[in-house]
């Protein structure tokens, strides 16, 4: 969402410390019997036993979260290996080595006890890379056994050529392991017809596309996309709708699932969605959740908003209603930041909401802190409402619903935890709310309401003061102009000072003279 994106992009989920180094410690374990029995894995033919509590204990998703894993510590080694070698520490890049060695050999066995019907190809690349693995070990070897740096030095262009040798292979493998647990992931969704089956594979292609872009744009050119529209044309999986759009918002993240989605006239299939009123709330909402990807502003590939303008007055009608009934701040916020996507790329959008009395609905959303409960709705609200803005015939409708009284309490915005995320949303909010007074003061009612609900004094505040802004440029020019609009209307409300510094020089010299500000001046 706006404010609702292959190894060197993989993440962990943050979980708790001491989880994560007991789920750690079996691969750590694993790596060093590995060492100790010489690489040779354990055959798992001579040992039903194990085999079967192997296969019990884990199920498709857990088995792709330990190769994942896996694969992060491995892609994690090789750039460490890559720093060690620069500095020359070798006995600590020849030690890593021994544990890439073990870690990849004991990726390729793990995987080999669960995967189906693996490639040639696949089977290639794994002899390959153990290969280079040993040959990169055998080089690292004879480097610690060795005090000579001359013979070092020499053999250090071939270990970096070696090295880079093993990151490609790895990569090439990751690459095909993927693409195939994909494959077999879309080929159940494809020919299962029970509900049990197809859950549990659209779960792990949506753990899947958590794992970044990369593993997204796998999904959509083997036709993830595809076969998720698919589910949500079949009323028999009604009940996966939820989880099946979740998966879709994520694979549109990227153009190709964007291309996808065209192909199979997606935003037609959403359209229905979003206007049957037999679906549940949990479906509206993840049907909304996926045109706010779809409308994302900071998309570069806009290819497919043609076929989007011809079903958006339908669209942003039920969005509108999804807000007016939300059940709670989750479903408000997903429906809203579509609707303020919707808003950016076409004023048709606002004449629509204006229409649909959408402003006095959001306003009054705004009352009610169990719906609007957080900056992120708040900024998606300030976003429609700064969009709307532009359109004369907003003015009566920001003073019938109070909503000058609001973009006021947006200006003192502020983060209640600290987050990060949370921080941004909150520099947002007070932007969009002095741009939305900023044009809406053109209107003379508007701005003497806002006179009288004292947002000069305000204004002058953020530009004075950088904490208040959180140090922020955007919100110090959007403050400025607001507060140039204002005083137009009423320069009495202003001291000298004021209008010496803030209003009567350009724009820009104000910007950095706010900028170069102590607090101590305030």
């Amino acid at each position: 969402l706006p404010s609702l994106s292959l190894p060197s992009s993989m993440h962990l989920i943050q979980v708790d410390s001491v989880q994560r180094w007991m789920e750690d410690l079996k691969l750590m374990t694993d790596c060093e019997c590995m060492c100790i029995l010489q690489s040779k894995p354990i055959s798992v033919e001579k040992d039903e036993q194990n085999e079967l509590i192997l296969s019990s204990q884990y199920s498709t998703c857990d088995n792709l979260q330990l190769l994942l894993k896996r694969v992060w510590i491995i892609s994690t080694e090789l750039t460490r290996i890559a720093q060690k070698l620069e500095k020359n520490r070798w006995q600590r890049v020849h030690s890593m080595t021994v544990r890439v060695n073990c870690h990849v050999r004991s990726m390729i066995n793990e995987y080999s006890t669960f995967t189906r019907n693996s490639s040639e190809e696949m089977h290639q690349f794994e002899k390959l890379l153990i290969d280079k693995c040993s040959e990169f070990t055998a080089f690292t070897e004879r480097c610690i056994q060795t005090e000579d740096e001359e013979i070092r030095k020499s053999m250090k262009s071939c270990i970096n050529e070696t090295l880079t040798t093993v990151a490609q292979y790895f990569s090439q493998l990751i690459e095909l392991v993927l693409t195939h647990e994909a494959q077999n992931l879309l080929r159940q969704i494809e020919l299962s017809d029970s509900v049990y089956v197809t859950e549990s594979a659209i779960s792990s292609l949506f753990s899947l596309t958590q794992e970044g872009a990369h593993l997204c744009r796998i999904i959509a050119k083997e036709g993830g996309v595809v076969a998720l529209f698919r589910i949500c044309r079949q009323d028999c999986f009604r009940c996966l709708y939820p989880q099946t759009l979740r998966t879709l918002a994520s694979i549109c993240c990227v153009e190709e699932g964007m291309h996808q989605l065209e192909k199979v006239d997606g935003i037609l299939c959403l359209a229905d969605i979003l206007t049957d009123n037999t679906h549940s709330e949990a479906t509206h909402a993840e049907a909304a959740a996926v045109i706010a990807q779809i409308t994302s502003p900071h998309l570069t590939f806009t290819q497919h908003l043609s076929s989007f303008l011809e079903n958006m007055e339908e669209i942003v009608t039920a969005l509108v209603k999804l807000c007016q009934e939300a059940s709670s701040g989750e479903v408000f916020l997903l429906a809203s930041a579509a609707l303020a996507n919707i808003t950016f790329f076409d004023t048709m959008a606002c004449e629509i909401l204006l229409q649909l009395n959408a402003m006095k609905i959001l306003l009054a959303a705004c009352s009610d802190k169990r719906i609007v409960d957080t900056p992120f709705s708040r900024d998606q609200v300030v976003t429609i409402l700064a969009n709307m803005s532009v359109l004369d015939q907003c003015a009566s409708e920001i003073i019938q619903g109070n909503g000058v009284q609001l973009l006021m309490e947006m200006l003192f915005e502020r983060s209640s935890s600290g987050n990060s995320a949370e921080i941004a949303a909150c520099e947002r909010v007070q932007q969009k709310s002095a741009v939305t007074l900023a044009r809406l003061s053109r209107d003379p009612e508007v701005a003497d309401a806002a006179v009288k609900l004292s947002c000069i004094p305000r204004l002058i505040k953020l530009c004075r003061s950088p904490t208040e802004r959180n140090n922020s440029d955007s919100v110090l020019v959007a403050c400025l102009v607001a507060l140039r609009r204002l005083a137009v209307m009423s320069p009495d409300g202003l001291e000298d000072s004021d209008f010496q510094q803030l209003i009567k020089p350009r724009l820009v010299d104000s910007f950095l003279l706010c900028t170069n500000m102590e607090e101590s001046f305030v």
